[in-house]
This record gives structure tokens, sequence and C-alpha cells, in this order.
């Protein structure tokens, strides 16, 4: 596997992998890196649908991608996607996967008309005293201070910055400011976790630092994610006779261990409470999702809260990673990620309005009408005063194909669901889903004396607890998570979160399709390169933007400098004048 830029082979048609005829495939789990690797095997890999084989403990695909309507619950997201124009492999594949709601088109086509007729941008980022505009005027609010830490931490080497919080690197001067209220809320980082995460999430988004304020970085499905992007996976495999295993739960993959090769042997597998195996030669391909961010997941309802299961049992892709990494220390270490709950949950909730009393206090602080079929808040809105530290959104409307055409699905999370609320004294994760939806009334600005009523009259609320949800922003170092393809496998590779893949970043769908993608590309020694991932850190035109920007649109000339260094900042001007760099610098607004 080789990585590649440009189009010359983002077009090309690789050749017919040797030997792949007498290959079959075991993909454990089918989250969205495991349906990619399917359809890497298919279209690229050129492999036989039938010799394909999904092993799913749960009766519905899409992992983390989920979007349903439960029989006497309701509708249910336990999160949302925020994507990005230069996720190279992901619309790599999406450009193959043919739309099920327009004929004749892809997936991407769909997507890309969709997000040129209505882009996304956000009229009322936060809020603050129950619905007031918060006022953070798409400003950062960083000091030179907290921009230089931001600009150090950017620069620090990688392994610096092992098993380091973020709030090892900075202080007070960026954890106050609006900056990071705007990243922690948007990316669910939290002030203990990863400050290598946090690094790579700079680097790799670097050229959407003016979008964050107001989200005009972002890009949205026009359904939920399960919808829009799983579905149209599981029709296009389907066609291919790629073959699914619902209610198969694989507790293990054992391994033969040599100096030279490792090899998959043996997968088990617990059907019910009988266990079987599939026996695997060189030729029997096997894609392992290991961990797991909804793993453990559960929902309540609009009366009652979501139990919050800490146990990690057998059939699951934490108790199934930790058996195989008991096997080789080239297979990561996942308790790294996995051990401490209370410092990787958080929990959220789908609200469903049933009438015309609820959208009036959404439209007034999104300031569009959420009915009109366009974006809706164009994103999170953060209640800046919550106890929670609660955010909600409504997308496009509707968010379902089968959504009435007289409510809203909108989803809500908190990242604190330790703590009381402001109006609900209670812990989030203690809360049923009508007391979610009272808090939430509550910093929408309903009057206390309406607040019960509309959330048990005029909403369904369904909590959801997610135990492990940034499980992989946890501190880590090198090898805690396994390379995609381990040094001398022979015919195994790891998918999904916690899989390891050179500069992209987790929590992304970009993340899954690249490990996928790869993963296939190398076991298949497919002849065409995997698109690297977009440059924009190394683009000096997107670093200069973004020092401007981060710093609200002030000079390095209006930097609170010495008077040494400012006499050496104005040689340094001195000396390009005339130049290139000076127009450089000119046309970014440095000077």
């Amino acid at each position: 596997m080789y990585y590649s830029s440009g189009n010359y082979e983002a077009f090309a048609q690789p050749v017919k992998p040797e030997g792949v005829d007498h290959k079959s495939a075991y993909i454990v789990g089918s989250g969205l890196a495991a349906l990619t690797a399917a359809c890497y095997l298919v279209r690229d890999g050129q492999l036989k649908g039938e010799h394909i084989h999904i092993l799913e403990k749960d009766l519905i695909p899409g992992g983390a991608c989920d979007g349903y309507h439960y029989e006497g619950l309701g509708y249910i997201m336990r999160g949302g996607r925020e994507m990005d124009n230069h996720f190279e492999c992901m619309w790599d594949l999406f450009r193959s996967i043919p739309s099920i709601e327009t004929e004749g088109v892809s997936v991407l086509d769909e997507y890309y008309w969709l997000n040129k007729k209505d882009p996304n941008y956000s009229l009322m980022r936060a809020t603050v005293n129950r619905g007031k505009d918060a006022e953070t005027d798409g400003k950062f609010g960083l000091s030179d201070k907290g921009a230089m830490e931001i600009m150090y931490l950017f620069f620090t080497p990688d392994e610096a910055l092992y098993d380091k919080r973020i709030n090892e690197v900075f202080s007070n001067e960026v954890l106050n400011s609006n900056f990071w209220m705007y990243w922690r809320t948007m990316f669910a980082f939290e002030n203990w976790h990863s400050a290598l995460e946090m690094k790579l999430y700079i680097k790799r988004f670097i050229h959407h630092i003016g979008g964050l304020p107001d989200f005009k970085a972002l890009r949205f499905t026009k359904y939920n994610q399960y919808e829009s992007m799983i579905l149209p996976m599981i029709k296009y495999l389907e066609s291919f006779n790629v073959q699914f295993h619902y209610n198969t739960k694989v507790v293990n993959v054992e391994f033969d261990i040599q100096k030279d090769k490792k090899q998959a042997t043996r997968i088990v597998i617990l059907q019910g409470d009988k266990e079987e195996y599939i026996d695997l030669t060189e030729d029997d391909l096997v894609f392992i999702t290991n961990g797991g961010c909804v793993e453990n997941s559960a929902v309540g309802s609009q009366n009652t809260p979501a139990p919050y299961n800490k146990e990690i049992k057998a059939g699951g892709g934490w108790d199934m990673w930790r058996k195989i990494a008991a096997q080789d220390p080239s297979f990561g270490h996942p308790d790294k990620f996995c051990k401490d709950t209370e410092l990787t949950n958080w929990v959220s909730a789908t609200v469903t309005t049933l009438d015309d009393k609820i959208p009036p206090y959404i439209q007034k602080i999104c300031q569009r009408n959420p009915f009109s079929g366009n974006v809706v808040t164009g994103g999170i809105v953060t209640v800046k005063d919550s106890n929670w530290l609660l955010s909600w959104t409504f997308n496009r409307q509707p968010q379902f194909r089968s959504q009435p055409k007289d409510q809203l699905v909108g989803w809500i999370y908190g990242l604190f669901s330790d703590v009381p609320g402001n109006y609900i004294k209670k812990a989030m994760r203690d809360c049923t889903g009508k007391e979610i939806c009272m808090e939430w009334l509550y910093h929408m600005g309903v009057p206390e004396s309406e607040i019960e009523t509309l959330a048990e009259n005029s909403a369904n609320t369904i909590p959801c607890m997610m135990p492990f949800i940034d499980a992989f922003f946890m501190p880590r170092a090198a090898g805690d998570r396994p390379a995609v393809v381990p040094d001398k496998a022979v015919n195994f590779a790891f998918l999904g979160q916690f899989a390891e893949t050179v500069r992209d970043t987790i929590f992304t769908t970009e993340y899954s399709v690249r490990t996928g993608m790869e993963a296939v590309y190398t076991l298949l020694h497919i002849d065409r390169g995997v698109p690297e991932v977009w440059g924009s850190a190394f683009d000096i035109r997107n670093l200069l933007n973004a020092t401007v920007q981060l710093r609200d649109g002030k000079k390095i000339t209006d930097m609170n400098l010495g008077f040494k260094e400012k006499i050496v900042l104005k040689e340094a001007i001195k000396k390009i004048r005339g130049t290139d760099i000076e127009k450089l610098l000119k046309e970014y607004k440095l000077i």
C-alpha cells in the first residue's frame, strides 16, 4: 500500500489482484469502517461478494452511524457526523455508491449538490441566560499568550505528547476562551483528554480554523447518517451478494505468531450460548473492528433514564480486543482507552417535537424556519452557562424519511453527565427523557410555568448513555492502538477508530473509511494509491490564514512584544520589502 495525491490515480481503475478468486474475507463488525472494507473488496479488490462475510453482533448494521425509529420509543440518533470537503478517502468511496433516492447518481453527487445549494453556517453558535445570544461574534477571544500556547502545541513532536493531557499543555488563557468552548463542544474534547489528539486535530483541520465559530467549514448529509450513508452502502454490497450474518458475536480471533509471520488462524463466535469456530488459512482475510465508541450504549425513554452499563462483556469489541491484545504486543493496549468510563462517557438525547408549541423557540435561536427543508441551526448551539455543558442541534428536516411533516427531530448532548442541571437538580445520566427535555427548554427560554407541560405533551425525548463514546481521546502513546496492518501480518487487519494510521484524526467518518481502504489495499496488494491525508498543515497559505484567524484578525505587528522583539520584527519586515514574501504576508493580512 502506498499514498498518492492529485487526480492521476484518483480516476484510475486498478488491475485485478493476483489470486483474489481463491480468497475469502471475514469482517468483524458492520460499522462504517467494516462496510468500507467490504466495498473496497468488491470494487477495487474484485473479490466475489459471496466470498465476503460480515459478522455483526447486533440485528442492525451501521455501528455508531445510526438513526432508527424504534416501535414504542420513537426516533433515536446517538450522535451526528460533521464532514469536511477534504475527506479524500470517503469521497473516493462514495463516488461509487449509488444513491437510493436519485436514480443514476452517486451518494457523493447527491451530497455535493445539496451542500452547494444549501451551504451550512450557524447564525447563533452559543447562548446564555436562557436563550439569549452569547454574543461570541465569531471571535476566539484568545490572548497572545493563549495563541502562543496553541502554536507551541502545533510544533511539538508527537513523541513529547505521549500520555499527556490537554490541561498539561494549555493554561486558562486557552481553556477559558471562546476558542476552547467552540472546540470542546464541536469535537467532544474534555480537559483531561489527549494533548496528542488535540495537536493532530489542529494540524488536520488547520484549513478550517476560520470556519469554527460559525460552522461554515462543515457539511452535513440530508438525513441521519444511517439513511444517508449506511443504507446506500448496504444496498451496494447486497447487489454483489455480500453475506451479512447478524446476531453473531465474535468473542476472539486466534493467531499463530511466528518470528517472520503473523497469521489469523481461527475466529471464535458465540451464537446464543453455543461457541462456534471459523478456521482460517492464509487466503482467508480477517478485518477486525476492535474496541467501539458506542459499545454498551443504552437508551432510556421519555419516562426512564438510560442505563449506565460499565461492565465489559464477551461478544463486544472491548472484550474481544483484550483477548486479541493478550496474544501479541503489536495488537495494542485496550485498557488505555476503556478502563475508566468516568473519563469517557457522555449522554445524548433525541428530541421529537409533537406539535407547534416548541418550534417557535427553536426558530428564535436558529433564526431560520426549521420546517424549510434547509439548514436549521447549522451545527450545535452550545449553552455556555449550562452545568451539563449542554449543546443541541436540528439538522435539515426531515431527518428521517418516515418523519411526519409537522414534526422536528433534533439532538441534545451534555459533556458533563455527573453534575446536577441548572433547572433539573439531577445529574444528566440520572434523568429521564422528559427531564432532559425540561432542562433544554429551560435554557431555550421557555417560561418556567410551561416547561413541564411542553416536555410531557409537546415532545418525545429518548436519552442514550454512552460509556465509551470518548474513549479514543484518552491520553495514549505509540503502540496503544494497533497498526491497520501490523508488521508481518499476512491475512488480517484492524479497522476503525482504535486502529492506527498516520496523520489522520479519529472520531471522523474519514478515519473509518481510511482504515478500511488501507486495510484492503494492503492485504490484497492493490496497485493504486490511497489518497494521502489532505496536506493543509504543510500549506503556507493555510498557516498564515490560521495565524490571523486565531487572533481574531489582528496583525502580527499588533502583538504585545518586548522592545527587543519589536526591533527584530521591524528589521525582518524591512528585509522582505519588495519580495513575494511581503506580498504573501499582506495578502493574508499578517502585516
